[in-house]
């Protein structure tokens, strides 16, 4: 098949940018879109060109890595798909595809298809995590957890923080991801001790960060590679009111 590719590059944060267009010929419907940058590439270095920077790792749709704008749709047009799980067969031979970066306050732009997502490391890093001390590690059975309640938990702790729901969002909002960790660690025993420091830090950090609030048009839950629920979002507002 043919595949025209229309690429935002910039080369530093501070440049303007600008698209470029490159055609690939002959390509496999069976590649992902990421592994048909792999071919641009190629062609680009063999003529002594600058390579597009794209940010990838497992390239299993696991570690949220991966992730860009497919035409203006964040992960590009099938639900519940990373990038790197997206495949040419999604589109029709012949297809025009825009390709460009998360657009956010908070996330800066790299390079290209690359921006900084730290921002949501610091996130996690306010209050995202247990730090209370547990001596030896008990028994696996030792603390119950009822299936609907370990059900619910493993929904949310299936976000792998790509970002995409900051850059889908009108006010470039982290409440999808945040909700996600949060509910994560409130659904459980071991998450209870520092359940409200938790809530309360990771959601001023959040807005230290300078990410929007949200506004409900649930383009977040729709650009989501793991479909997890916005309802989850007023979960983590009512959180932050609590005294545990």
């Amino acid at each position: 098949m043919k595949l025209t590719l229309r690429i935002w590059r910039q080369t530093t944060a501070s440049d303007l940018g600008s698209y470029e267009t490159h055609v690939l010929e002959h390509v496999s419907p069976d590649l992902s879109l990421l592994e048909a940058l792999d071919q641009l590439n190629e062609q680009l270095i063999e003529s002594g060109k600058r390579p597009v920077s794209f940010e990838h790792d497992c390239r299993e749709g696991i570690c949220g890595s991966c992730g860009f704008l497919v035409n203006g749709q964040g992960h590009g047009p099938r639900a519940a798909t990373s990038v790197c799980q997206l495949y040419l067969r999604e589109f029709p031979d012949g297809a025009a595809i825009t390709l460009a970066p998360w657009k956010a306050k908070a996330f800066a732009t790299i390079q290209d298809l690359m921006v900084d997502r730290s921002a949501l490391d610091r996130i996690i890093a306010a209050g995202g995590y247990c730090s209370t001390g547990t001596g030896q590690a008990p028994d696996a059975n030792a603390q119950p957890i009822g299936q609907q309640q370990a059900l619910k938990a493993f929904d949310t702790a299936t976000c792998i923080g790509c970002g995409a729901c900051v850059a889908s969002c009108r006010n470039a909002s982290a409440s999808l991801f945040v909700a996600a960790k949060l509910a994560h660690l409130g659904q459980l025993p071991q998450g209870q001790p520092e359940r409200a420091k938790r809530a309360k830090a990771m959601q001023e950090r959040m807005e230290q960060e300078g990410f929007g609030s949200c506004s409900s048009n649930l383009e977040c839950e729709a650009v989501c590679p793991q479909e997890i629920s916005a309802d989850w979002i007023s979960w983590m507002h009512k959180e932050k009111l609590k005294i545990f």
